[in-house]
């Protein structure tokens, strides 16, 4: 028999019972959209997080300091003799390396306080203050759309100015211009001098609802407790900008030799780490590989499973039509021929129910992105892995029906009631 035959004869079995042919090819609909919607939720997740890290600006290297140790005296009250306190960055470090290390286009450095904000009758409470510097905008991509950034100046003199995120300047201010208004936060009285443009929230951050203002001033104004006093001027994190992507390893190396200088430590044993964009993007892609990868093999035992109910009603299907065999042997089929026939019902089977996945899988990420918070990413190659595991499964568990098929004896098959 010709190829064309074969599927139009093979065809013809499977819509003989149509209803055990779809429960049949249900198990392989079910792997094959658990793949692609698995690994749709994987790559969604890695999208995300690239996304989230991307967004803190662009060429960042991520200064962090080392955990600090802080001795109080007897007591452990404000009233105790503090013994010191060593490692860590400070804030001067950040002046050091946007003075003496080339390539940089930008530092930044964040310290931040929650406050209650105030205007005339209108209160917002909780608000994130951001203390930063200058450099704040461009470093981490925050566009002003009114008014203006703090400078170098008042940074210096400890001005007390503040910029406002829209949603912030809005629950405050309504409709009117709140240049030149002042707030209350906390305590403390900031005059607005711009407002920053609509940057939504990324990473759970809700950028549009911070206040930013030198961070001289959180120091003095919005640091109360005993251990924010003790550390001082200490950050946390000090965000440096590469002028380029090219030159990101340079200033890696410049920086850890300015900091290693002065903090007194060798590079062997730093107070310090230095981190980019692409180190923690990797790291996390990492972490999701291995999830994606269980991920995977789980949607592949459903696969199995569907395959094994393949070979289950294929079987079946040898048993009832065993006088069928014998008719078509007796007339010149060969145990190929036969061989061939069942073994393209069942690929049949595996790949109807692989096309049906694939467009299940796809339905289903997208339903999962618009039901859920986290996005999916529909990955093509999943596609191509998921039909091409279906088809696979078909011919390796249809193998054993149809040459069980072949090797049937023609009287006895003809015998066979």
């Amino acid at each position: 028999m010709n190829p064309i035959e074969v599927l139009q004869v093979a065809w013809e079995g499977l819509g003989s019972n149509k209803m055990r042919s779809l429960l049949t090819m249900l198990g392989v609909i079910i792997g094959v959209a658990a793949v692609i919607i698995m690994m749709g939720v994987s790559a969604g997740t890695e999208a995300v997080i690239a996304e989230q890290i991307n967004s803190l600006g662009a060429n960042l290297v991520f200064v962090s300091g080392a955990m600090t140790r802080v001795a109080i005296g007897q007591g452990g009250s404000a009233g105790g003799a503090i013994q010191g306190a060593s490692g860590g960055l400070v804030y001067d470090d950040a002046a050091a390396i946007a003075a003496q290390v080339p390539g940089v286009s930008g530092v930044s450095v964040e310290q931040q306080s929650i406050e209650t904000v105030k205007v005339g009758a209108n209160v917002v409470d909780s608000v994130t203050i951001m203390g930063t510097t200058p450099d704040f905008p461009t470093v981490r991509g925050v566009t002003i759309a009114d008014g203006r950034f703090f400078n170098t100046t008042e940074l210096e003199r400890n001005t007390r100015v503040a910029v406002l995120g829209p949603t912030l300047a809005e629950n405050l201010f309504g409709d009117a211009d709140p240049i030149g208004e002042t707030v209350l936060v906390g305590t403390t009285r900031l005059a607005v001098i711009g407002v920053a443009a609509p940057r939504g929230s990324v990473g759970g951050v809700d950028w549009d609802g911070y206040l930013y203002t030198p961070i001289t001033v959180v120091f003095r104004h919005f640091t109360p407790s005993l251990m924010a006093r003790v550390m001082g001027d200490r950050v946390r994190m000090i965000y440096v900008q590469a002028e380029s992507a090219d030159k990101i390893d340079a200033v890696i190396q410049q920086v850890s030799l300015l900091l290693a200088r002065r903090h007194g430590v060798s590079l062997d044993s730093p107070d310090f780490s230095i981190t980019t964009q692409q180190d923690m993007i990797t790291t996390r892609e990492s972490t999701t590989a291995a999830f994606r990868s269980l991920l995977a093999w789980v949607a592949g035992v459903s696969l199995v499973v569907g395959g094994i109910g393949i070979m289950n009603i294929m079987m079946v299907s040898v048993t009832e039509r065993t006088r069928e065999i014998g008719i078509r042997q007796a007339v010149g089929a060969t145990p190929a021929d036969i061989r061939g026939q069942f073994l393209t019902e069942a690929l049949l089977l595996s790949l109807v129910g692989g096309a049906i996945g694939v467009l299940s899988g796809i339905g289903g990420a997208r339903l999962f992105a618009l039901m859920g918070d986290m996005p999916t990413v529909v990955v093509p190659y999943s596609i191509g892995l998921a039909f091409g595991s279906a088809a696979a499964v078909g011919i390796f568990f249809g193998f054993y029906p149809a040459n069980k098929a072949a090797q049937l004896d023609p009287i006895a098959s003809l015998r066979h009631e």
